[in-house]
């Protein structure tokens, strides 16, 4: 097996009235796509992977949430979300890039995400909570009854660092 390499997802956008956006659940699919550090093949589809789906990896006794094999160069790889580096974006956060999770990869990286349906976050003033909060149009907006206004996610935008 290649040597690991840690892999943060940063995303970046405008909270209106929500704050502590942030994945919901160990179930959270995580909507990703991959380069072969081997060969340079890139996935064309998207692979998801969470943290309560573990697979055995070929040739070891460990496993990864996620374990491929490279349709080009017959590689495997594998791919593990590290849970305690998920973490909240915050109103505090907003228009900056913050890393929310960090993949541990071996044999692959990162070149594309999808966010989906399954965030969640809560009114600023309110704490009225917003579940299943699709950013796949890169925006989301609702309405806070408590607080009879406008909620909203707008102009997400992530990025990859990888880290130390």
């Amino acid at each position: 097996m290649s040597n690991s390499q840690k892999i943060a997802l940063q995303i970046k956008a405008n909270l209106e009235n929500v704050t502590e956006l942030t994945p919901d659940g160990e179930d959270f699919r995580w909507y990703l796509k991959f380069r072969c550090t081997n060969c340079g093949e890139e996935s064309d589809k998207w692979i998801y992977l969470s943290q309560d789906i573990t697979v055995p990896m070929k040739g070891s006794r460990g496993q990864a949430n996620l374990v491929t094999k490279c349709k080009m160069c017959s590689r495997d790889s594998s791919l593990d979300i590290l849970p305690d580096t998920i973490s909240k974006y915050t109103i505090e956060d907003s228009n900056k890039f913050k890393s929310i999770v960090t993949f541990d990869c071996r044999g692959i990286s990162i070149i594309d995400f999808s966010p989906r349906n399954g965030f969640k976050c809560c009114g600023i003033e309110t704490n009225t909570k917003f579940e299943d909060v699709n950013l796949e149009e890169k925006e989301w907006v609702d309405y806070d009854e408590r607080q009879n206004q406008p909620v909203g996610i707008y102009d997400v935008q992530y990025q990859f660092v990888t880290v130390k």
